[in-house]
């Protein structure tokens, strides 16, 4: 285990770089921050800024997150950066190569869930949509790994974090592009882990559980102070999600652990971190989603009946 009290004290990784793909908002951001907190300079990168409104319509900007990484205490160097364009992750790696090299890399870049279609059979949903949502989860990590992980492992101890939305490849009714994205994502660790490992590095996945972001928040119309009202009869699981920030102090503890090779080639929940570095959410509660879904609603015991508090 990684040296706890001093990755809680906020310089367990001074001196190392890292780079954030998809930083913008959502765990992108959090790990962002968690990683500076403890001392790293962050590569913050994504498409939104100030100047160049998102996509998606949200306003959370690169610049924003690189703010709240320079409050952590650590150093936040934003980077618009699209990574479906192999002339801007080039740029991006030149930058990170003059910075000095790098550490950490999270693979968190997605953009899809606009192009999800979960209600249609996937031959009534539209092709475009499927294709654009696979470009934009899947080939981003292939280009963001092609030309990063020549600087990942120039040193030894590299750290490959890819980002994906569950722990294993059961199929629960997800969209069969969104399944195909957050399964690749998965299998990127597993097939990096060998190839890193001969040069001293280390490949996982990580996955949250039922996720507390901004775009979240907005869709249920609450906001992080008041999001328990969102629990309701229709959303009695709402009331075992988490933020951001819960999945990010784990990764922040991977990074700064020693013996994170015992993890290459896994997907790790953040419930499973928060165990196995003692770590809480920002309210001080530790969700576990996977034991909610699997003593629930795998078990089929009524979510509108059962209490959520053991699984916090």
């Amino acid at each position: 285990m990684g040296d706890l009290t001093t990755a809680r004290e906020g310089r367990a990784l001074d001196g190392r770089i890292a780079v954030v793909t998809g930083a913008t908002r959502g765990c992108g951001r959090a790990i962002a921050v968690e990683l500076g907190r403890a001392g790293a300079t962050v590569f913050v990168t994504g498409r939104s800024t100030r100047g160049n409104a998102s996509v998606l319509g949200r306003p959370e900007t690169i610049e924003e997150t690189a703010e709240l990484v320079e409050a952590a205490g650590g150093r936040g160097l934003p980077v618009r950066c699209d990574f479906t364009s192999v002339a801007d992750v080039d740029v991006l790696a030149e930058r990170v190569a003059a910075e000095g090299g790098l550490d950490i890399l999270v693979d968190d870049v997605w953009g899809g869930d606009r192009y999800a279609d979960h209600a249609s059979p996937y031959w009534e949903s539209d092709l475009d949509d499927a294709l654009t949502l696979v470009r934009n989860g899947l080939d981003t990590h292939l280009i963001a790994l092609h030309r990063l992980l020549p600087l990942l492992v120039r040193r030894p101890g590299g750290l490959l974090v890819e980002v994906t939305d569950g722990d294993d490849d059961t199929v629960h009714g997800a969209a069969l592009p969104y399944y195909l994205v957050k399964c690749g994502v998965r299998a990127i660790a597993r097939a990096m882990a060998p190839t890193l490992v001969e040069h001293g590095g280390t490949a996982l996945a990580v996955t949250p559980g039922f996720l507390r972001s901004e775009a979240m928040l907005d869709l249920f119309g609450v906001t992080e102070e008041t999001w328990r009202e969102a629990v309701t009869d229709e959303r009695p699981e709402f009331a075992v999600s988490e933020t951001p920030y819960y999945l990010a102090r784990g990764v922040a503890a991977l990074a700064a652990d020693p013996d994170v090779s015992r993890f290459a080639g896994r997907t790790v929940a953040s419930w499973t971190l928060a165990r196995t570095y003692d770590l809480t959410d920002v309210d001080g509660s530790r969700p576990d989603f996977g034991r909610y879904y699997a003593e629930v609603f795998q078990a089929g015991r009524d979510p509108l009946t059962t209490d959520p508090a053991p699984y916090r």
